[in-house]
């Protein structure tokens, strides 16, 4: 991707948030989609590994949920994985709650046996 095919990829209607410390120094990112019947859905929330543990990840998402809810969005969601303890703590201490489960199922195809 380059900046030339950037605005017809399905990132281009995103918003992103940067978290910098003090220094400028980006620590973690955070982006929401647009606002669609009265919903935004965050999409990403992502710190580095080595930067991880230091709060930044929750200050983004905080501020991305809030900035969603300033656009008019009666609904903020986010996927999350149910096997990470540390983000779905994370997500229920910024007011987020489990509503489903889901799970991705590979159908394959087999041809018809001839005769």
């Amino acid at each position: 991707m380059n900046a030339g095919t950037w605005s017809s990829t399905r990132y281009a209607d995103k918003r992103y948030t940067l978290w910098e410390t003090l220094d400028g120094t980006p620590v973690s990112v955070a982006g929401m989609n647009p606002l669609i019947g009265g919903q935004i859905q965050v999409d990403i929330v992502y710190t580095p590994a080595e930067l991880r543990g230091r709060g930044y990840a929750a200050a983004v998402a905080a501020e991305v949920s809030r900035a969603a809810l300033a656009t008019g969005a009666r609904d903020v969601v986010l996927f999350a994985d149910l096997s990470n303890p540390t983000s779905n703590a994370l997500y229920q201490r910024l007011g987020y709650r489990t509503l489903a489960d889901w799970g991705t199922y590979d159908f394959a195809y087999a041809e018809p046996e001839a005769g």
